[in-house]
C-alpha cells in the first residue's frame, strides 16, 4: 500500500542577494516613495480599493518600461522566474514567459490586501523592498478548499502542506514566487512599521 502526493501547488522563496543588490534595494525604495508622492492618481485609486495603503497597481503598473532602476530588477527577476518554471516543468518552447506588469505597494499601519488572484497571468510574486520586522507575511489558499465539501478539520499539528491557510513571512530583500491562478492575502496588521514591495506578473501568450 502506497500514499501519493498528486497535484502539488508549488511556491517559490529566495533572497535577491548579489554584488550590489543593497545599492539596487535602495534606489527602489527611492522610486517607490518618491512615486507615491508623484502620482495623484493612483493614490486616488487607492483611497478607493486599497485603504491604509498605497498601490500605483491602477496607475502606473508598468515600471520596468520606464525605470532604469525597475529594469534592473526585472533582470535579476528574470533568473528567478526561469528556475521556477522550471521546477514546475512547463513547456515554454512556443513563446517566452515575459514580465507584462510590475507595480509598487506601500502598506501603512492597518491595511490590508483582501483575498485575490491575477487573471490572465502565468507567474506573479511580490520583492520585499523594505519589510521590517512586524509586517505581515503573504498568506495563501489552499486552491481545492471551496471543494471540501463535509471535510473534517485539519490537525493544529498538520504538516504545512496539508493546511488550508500558510502565511510565508517576509523581510527586506525576499521575494516570492507562484502560478498566478493562486489565490492570497495580506491581513491587516495594526501597529505594524511600513511596508513596501514590489509586485509583478509574468505572461505567456
Amino acid at each position: 500500500m502506497s500514499t501519493q502526493a498528486l497535484f502539488p501547488t508549488l511556491v517559490y522563496q529566495a533572497r535577491l542577494h548579489f554584488s550590489g543588490w543593497r545599492a539596487l534595494n535602495a534606489r527602489l525604495l527611492r522610486e517607490c516613495l518618491q512615486l507615491r508622492r508623484d502620482d495623484a492618481a493612483g493614490r486616488r485609486w487607492s483611497a478607493r480599493h486599497y485603504p491604509g495603503g498605497y498601490t500605483s497597481y491602477g496607475s502606473a503598473h508598468r515600471l520596468q518600461r520606464y525605470s532604469p532602476t525597475f529594469a534592473a530588477l526585472a533582470r535579476r527577476l528574470d533568473v528567478h522566474v526561469a528556475a521556477f518554471t522550471r521546477a514546475l516543468q512547463l513547456d515554454l518552447r512556443s513563446r517566452r514567459l515575459v514580465m507584462t506588469d510590475c507595480w509598487v505597494n506601500v502598506m501603512g499601519e492597518g491595511a490590508a490586501h483582501g483575498l485575490h488572484l491575477h487573471p490572465l497571468a502565468t507567474i506573479s510574486g511580490t520583492y520585499y523592498v523594505a519589510a521590517p520586522g512586524g509586517v505581515a507575511g503573504l498568506k495563501f489558499e489552499d486552491p481545492r478548499l471551496e471543494r471540501f465539501m463535509a471535510a473534517p478539520p485539519r490537525l493544529r499539528s498538520a504538516r504545512r502542506a496539508q493546511r488550508p491557510w500558510v502565511t510565508f513571512p517576509v523581510r527586506s530583500g525576499a521575494l516570492l514566487l507562484f502560478e498566478s491562478w493562486l489565490r492570497h492575502e495580506v491581513s491587516a496588521r495594526p501597529r505594524a512599521p511600513r511596508r513596501v514591495s514590489i509586485s509583478f506578473n509574468y505572461s505567456w501568450f
